[in-house]
């Protein structure tokens, strides 16, 4: 079975790839045939956080909130250039660990 991190890292992946080729054409004028593979990796994104092991599908996509910022940062920083600051670091910091909060916690069935 497959970590629920690594689930979530595909998914952040899949969402910002996906969400970036809309930002490509709409944006930034590129061609509109990219919104095909654009669709293509929001239709993984969606399937790949069905994958994780959580049986309620809120708590799930909460907790994934928590990791997609982290991976959003990294974009920033690999494809925009941007070097994420000391604030950002520590806002990432927070969602994480609300994020493991929301996934960790004992919670009443």
């Amino acid at each position: 079975m497959t970590h629920p991190l690594v689930i979530y890292a595909l998914a952040a992946l899949g969402e910002m790839v996906g969400c970036y080729g809309f930002w490509l054409c709409w944006r930034e004028g590129q061609p509109a045939w990219l919104l095909l593979p654009a669709m293509a990796s929001l239709g993984l994104f969606a399937w790949l956080l069905t994958k994780v092991p959580v049986d309620e599908a809120g708590r799930a996509f909460a907790a994934y909130g928590g990791i997609y910022i982290l991976m959003a940062l990294f974009w920033m920083w690999l494809v925009d250039g941007v070097h994420p600051d000391k604030w950002d670091c520590c806002g990432a910091l927070l969602c994480l660990a609300g994020a493991a909060t929301i996934i960790l916690a004992p919670h009443q069935p």
